[in-house]
């Protein structure tokens, strides 16, 4: 859809991408502080979603306030699909349609620890974020934080406002990182419901044993 009536779903606030959050409002606000055009606030909100809130996959997955752009704001960490609604929120809130997409990824440098947790290194129904700039949808992934991307030896991705900014290829030295697998397309807020159901089918054990609770990506102690 990119007709202006289509256009409407986009840009109001929903159940998980709730740009009406009065928190939310003000860190894109914050974000976006001396910035002229469009094209610069993006940037700038992005890199405020992607830094701001450090990357935890460590995250109750039997719980939809994962997927809530508040509350992920208000933990201050979340993983891909809490901060790619975040994002998608901060868009709505400056007036830029956007929406949440998802793919499936396979991690090539995930932690020990994450890979013990997931049990596999293909994630599922991985979140990224889709805005429409000048007439079309671009794609922006803001889930691995600077500092975190540091330790796994991987340049930040970064976000002009213009291209797509997809999960990186490739670390420093060129070892395969994150691979795209299979897209699932976008949705103008997170079908939760549906996430959680697919979350339990694809890894029970999750389901099973409960949520493996803990701090953000970068401090796993191989990361």
């Amino acid at each position: 859809m990119t007709s202006e009536t289509g256009l409407g779903v986009y840009l109001a606030p929903a159940e998980f991408v709730d740009s009406d959050h009065p928190q939310v409002q003000r860190f894109a606000a914050a974000a976006i502080a001396g910035a002229d055009t469009v094209q610069q606030r993006l940037q700038l909100l992005y890199r405020a979603v992607r830094d701001s809130i450090r990357y935890n996959p460590y995250v109750d997955f039997r719980s939809r306030e994962i997927f809530r752009a508040s509350s992920v704001l208000q933990a201050g960490n979340g993983y891909c699909v809490g901060k790619a609604a975040l994002f998608a929120a901060t868009c709505r809130v400056i007036g830029v349609p956007a929406r949440v997409g998802f793919a499936d990824v396979r991690n090539h440098l995930a932690t020990p620890r994450l890979l013990q947790m997931m049990q596999t290194n293909l994630f599922a129904w991985h979140g990224y974020t889709e805005c429409l700039v000048e007439g079309r949808w671009v794609k922006a992934s803001p889930t691995f934080n600077a500092t975190l991307c540091e330790k796994l030896n991987v340049a930040p991705l970064e976000f002009d406002g213009v291209q797509d900014a997809l999960m990186q290829a490739f670390d420093a030295g060129n070892a395969r990182f994150m691979e795209y697998v299979a897209q699932h397309g976008a949705y103008f807020d997170v079908p939760a419901k549906f996430l959680l159901a697919e979350m339990a089918r694809q890894y029970p054990h999750l389901a099973a044993s409960g949520p493996t609770l803990g701090s953000a990506l970068e401090d796993d102690s191989a990361a």
